[in-house]
C-alpha cells in the first residue's frame, strides 16, 4: 500500500508534536506538511510537491478557525479528505463542520491509535466520528414522550449507527448479521424518511 500523504494543522505545540511524533512514524502515512495555523499551512502549501490527500484539522485555531477555513482548503485541495479534531462535542459545531465538508469529526481525547484507525477508515471511504459525537447524532432519533420528528425502527437506528461509525454497507451487514441487500434496503428507507440522498446529508439532517 502506498503511504497516504497526511497533513496536520494544530496550534497547540504539545498536541502537534504528539500527533506528528506518532502518526508520521506510521508506515501508512507520510507527513509532508505540519502547521500551527491555517495561514501557516497555506504559506507552506505551494512548496509541497505531493499535495496532502488527508488533512487532520483542528477546529479551534488562531486566525481562521478550522471550520471557517474548510471551504477555502477544499478549493485548494479538492481531492483531499478533512477530519476535524476538537475539544468541543456540541451539535452546532459538528453540524457546521459537516456542512463545510468535513469527512469525519474526532475529539482530542481520542487516543492516537484510534486517530490512526479513523484516518485509515477515511482513506477506505468511511466517515468516522468519536463515540461521544456519534451518540449526539443518534440521540436525535431517540423517541420522545411527545413523539419524535422522525420515526425510526430499532433496526434502522442500528444501521444508522453503523454508518455514523464509518462502516460500509458490507461491514454494517457483518456487524448486524444481515445480508448486504437487507442493509441496503434499510439505508434506502433512512434516506426516504429523512429526505436525503447521501450519507453526508443523512448525518447533516440528524444534526439539525
Amino acid at each position: 500500500m502506498t503511504p497516504l500523504r497526511l497533513a496536520i494543522i494544530e496550534d497547540d505545540p504539545t498536541v502537534r508534536q504528539l500527533l506528528q511524533g506518532y502518526l508520521c512514524r506510521q508506515p501508512e502515512f507520510t507527513c509532508g506538511l505540519v502547521a500551527g495555523s491555517i495561514e501557516d499551512f497555506l504559506a507552506q502549501l505551494p512548496d509541497v510537491v505531493a499535495k496532502p490527500e488527508l488533512v487532520l484539522l483542528d477546529v479551534g485555531l488562531p486566525g481562521l478557525s478550522g471550520i471557517e477555513a474548510l471551504p477555502l482548503l477544499r478549493r485548494q485541495l479538492p481531492e483531499a479528505d478533512f477530519v476535524m479534531q476538537t475539544v468541543f462535542d456540541d451539535a452546532d459545531r459538528i453540524y457546521q463542520a459537516l456542512c463545510a465538508g468535513a469527512t469525519g469529526y474526532l475529539l482530542k481525547s481520542t487516543p492516537p491509535a484510534e486517530i490512526k484507525a479513523a484516518l485509515l477508515d477515511v482513506a477506505r471511504g468511511g466517515a468516522p466520528m468519536s463515540r461521544a459525537v456519534a451518540r449526539k447524532v443518534l440521540g436525535y432519533f431517540k423517541p420522545s414522550p411527545a413523539g419524535s420528528s422522525v420515526d425510526l425502527t430499532a433496526r434502522e437506528r442500528q444501521v444508522l449507527e453503523g454508518l455514523v461509525d464509518g462502516l460500509s454497507e458490507k461491514q454494517v451487514a457483518a456487524r448486524l448479521e444481515l445480508s448486504t441487500q437487507t442493509v441496503h434496503s434499510y439505508i434506502k428507507q433512512l434516506y426516504r424518511k429523512l429526505h436525503v440522498r447521501s450519507r453526508a446529508e443523512l448525518v447533516r439532517q440528524a444534526l439539525r
